[in-house]
């Protein structure tokens, strides 16, 4: 994946069981459509996108999302989560390319 592509996640480090904290994550990514051209050759630019993003909590999948061409360049998505258990959020982005990058953060719940 491109060197920009820098994921930034805000998990809650602690909460109380059952209740329910949002998470919200930020990648920069150019996402290119492939649409566009390129100013000064006026050749297209290469298509490529975030085309999946996935969350997991201590290894079961809580939140996923497939994107495409109208997604916007450095994507921003949130969720809520119901915090049941003390345990590691682990975060996957994958480009076109096949090429993923990852992130993690714990959560505490008491």
């Amino acid at each position: 994946m491109a060197s920009e592509s820098k994921p930034r996640v805000r998990v809650p480090g602690s909460a109380k069981k059952g209740e329910i904290v949002e998470i919200k994550t930020l990648i920069n990514h150019p996402m290119e459509t492939g649409n566009r051209k390129d100013p000064k050759t006026g050749q297209p630019i290469p298509r490529f996108l975030i085309n999946k993003f996935v969350a997991t909590f201590n290894g079961k999948e809580v939140f996923s999302a497939d994107m495409h061409t109208a997604v916007s360049a450095n994507p921003f998505l949130s969720f809520f989560f119901k915090a049941s258990e003390s345990g590691t959020f682990e975060f996957t982005w994958t480009d076109d390319n096949g090429k993923a990058v990852k992130e993690s953060a714990k959560m505490t719940v008491s």
